[in-house]
């Protein structure tokens, strides 16, 4: 990482949010591989979609993630979806939006949910800024 200061700080942070989140794991994957959709970060999208897999989200929810379509979700993935989108879009949620999640999620959950996102949010603009690649390709950096 070209950043030897912060880079500790961050890879704590990753770690904290992928080891200590209160979000059931395919959640917090389905989540991830949205942010890196949306943001076209392929080394993100690779990377989570396989540790998705392994932790039980389906093909269904990886394509899911891929479209922004909701369609064949359980009500709890599509929610998490959909307050993803709406985090990216618009930086918040209103208040009906959160009264929805909150119909599956804790309150803790939830508050995990923005963290991820904003955590993946930074992670993708770093990843695409500096043209990080997934294993086999070369980086222009």
């Amino acid at each position: 990482m070209h950043s030897p200061r912060l880079a500790p700080e961050l890879l704590e942070m990753a770690d904290a949010i992928l080891q200590r989140n209160s979000l059931p794991d395919r959640l917090r994957e389905l989540a991830i591989v949205r942010v890196g959709r949306v943001y076209q970060a392929p080394y993100e999208v690779h990377h989570h979609e396989n540790i998705g897999r392994l932790v039980g989200l389906g093909q269904t929810a990886i394509g899911a993630a891929a479209t922004g379509s909701a369609e064949g979700l359980s009500d709890e993935e599509a929610s998490v979806l959909r307050c993803t989108d709406r985090l990216l879009a618009r930086h918040t949620l209103s208040d009906a939006e959160r009264a929805e999640a909150l119909e599956f999620l804790t309150v803790g959950q939830l508050s995990d949910l923005v963290i991820t996102v904003g955590f993946y949010q930074l992670v993708s603009n770093f990843l695409n800024t500096f043209g990080v690649t997934t294993e086999g390709e070369t980086s222009p950096y």
